[in-house]
């Protein structure tokens, strides 16, 4: 930074723009606290972005899905004036196992009865336990250390016999959190499942997380909060240092220095870890943010003229075991045209493809949607995908997630204000932690901390 650098002063600095950040900024604007927002990229939204598809339609590339109990988003979607429309669900889905394509209905695949009944044992399994654990600090539950101590795939193998119900599982696994399930801890996953409500609330299109899109696009929603700030705003401006004098604290960024009363830094744990701090952080907060990598999701759609899987009695939604795009969902735009596949390469299939070329990528991913839908998916007329684990300013999706020993040891750094420098991030969200509807109440829940009412 030269010594030319633009000085400005404000009484809340916060570090972001993605919709915790700019939650927490509209928070304090309200209620006449003068606030700056810098963010490092060219664009607010953080790991929501909309991607133009021609004739004034676009698809979402990043986080881009409302449920009916997310409420703090749908209810930020109504006050910006963004509409909803209902994921298309009609038709049958498709699962492809052990080399097989068949049909479905509803969210778990019919492979035999006992399949069914192990699954459905494990998921309420999983609710009871998940009930158990406190939101605010899930190191308190009564059996913390013992949840804590395993990978959910530990558990999975001693409570699914079955190969077929851990395959599901994990498939459900790989796509809420992407990453694979012996990365993450057991105590983790009871805590999400919690956090979202129950199992069937993170899995379910109809329902549940994956329920509702937004006219216009996911990323409308931060373009029209940002708008609201107008030049509190500052792209381009990625945050260097923060400096807690005590009495205050100065931020440096590339844009400019700013000097404020409190700073809320509202990225990931990952992305935190990464500016540097005077004093320096305490040592369990940095070990913290060690222990909470970013999960790989490449997010990829192939676009057809029309979505002809609709004439065929076909969803659009399919699952498939075989090892790259596990979860498949009909993404197309209000009044579906055009038609769009969209597929997650996570997890391991991340990481191993994240590698590869885009041709390969697109060649990979459409070789699964033509086994599940047909010849005619053999052929789309445009592709897109975002690999968020190569985005600098994310470095991965959709959230951190503790492995073991994490939330027992290290969780209560998580949202502990370090003097005068506060945390927030979906990561950091109590209540649909991970998603965009987290995001918005940790962006609140930060600005009550720096200026109590």
């Amino acid at each position: 930074m030269s010594e030319a650098t633009a000085t400005r002063s404000t009484q809340v600095a916060i570090v972001g723009a993605g919709f915790a950040g700019l939650s927490a900024a509209l928070d304090l604007t309200k209620r006449g606290i003068d606030c700056l927002v810098l963010e490092a990229r060219d664009r607010v939204g953080g790991r929501v972005l909309n991607h133009e598809i021609g004739d004034g339609k676009v698809v979402e590339v990043g986080g881009q899905w409302a449920g009916p109990t997310q409420h703090a988003l749908l209810e930020m979607a109504e006050r910006m004036g963004v509409a909803t429309f209902p994921t298309h669900v009609q038709g049958a889905n498709v699962i492809e196992y052990r080399g097989e394509v068949s049909r479905y209905s509803g969210t778990i695949p019919r492979i035999n009865p006992a399949v069914l009944l192990q699954v459905e044992w494990a998921r309420r399994r999983m609710n009871s336990m998940a009930h158990q654990v406190p939101l605010a600090a899930p190191w308190g539950a009564r059996r913390a250390r013992r949840w804590d101590r395993i990978t959910f795939d530990e558990w999975l193998r001693a409570n699914a016999p079955s190969p077929g119900a851990r395959m599901l599982i994990r498939l459900a696994i790989r796509s809420v959190f992407g990453t694979e399930p012996e990365d993450v801890s057991l105590l983790h996953v009871l805590f999400y499942v919690h956090s979202a409500g129950g199992f069937d609330a993170l899995v379910d299109t109809a329902g549940g997380a994956q329920d509702s899109r937004f006219v216009g696009g996911s990323q409308l929603v931060a373009i029209r909060m940002a708008a609201e700030l107008g030049e509190r705003v500052i792209l381009g401006s990625p945050v260097r240092r923060i400096e807690d004098a005590g009495d205050g604290v100065r931020i440096d960024s590339d844009a400019l220095s700013v000097d404020a009363q409190r700073v809320i830094v509202a990225v990931s744990p990952t992305l935190a870890a990464r500016i540097d701090y005077g004093p320096e952080l305490p040592a369990r907060r940095d070990q913290m943010t060690q222990r909470m990598p970013q999960g790989a999701i490449i997010k990829c759609m192939a676009i057809y003229d029309e979505p002809f899987w609709r004439a065929q009695g076909l969803s659009g939604t399919g699952v498939s075991d075989g090892g790259s795009v596990n979860a498949i969902f009909d993404n197309s735009p209000p009044g579906g045209s055009p038609g769009v596949l969209l597929g997650f390469l996570d997890g391991r299939a991340a990481r191993r493809w994240g590698s590869a070329s885009v041709g390969e990528r697109r060649a990979e991913v459409v070789r699964v949607f033509t086994r599940l839908f047909g010849g005619r998916a053999a052929s789309p007329v445009d592709y897109v995908e975002r690999d968020w684990a190569a985005e600098r300013w994310s470095r991965g999706c959709y959230s951190g997630a503790f492995g073991p020993s994490g939330w027992t040891d290290f969780g209560r750094a998580l949202r502990e204000p370090v003097g005068r420098v506060h945390w927030a991030g979906t990561e950091t969200a109590t209540v649909w932690n991970g998603y965009i509807d987290g995001a918005i109440t940790s962006g609140r829940r930060a600005a009550t901390e720096v200026a109590p009412d």
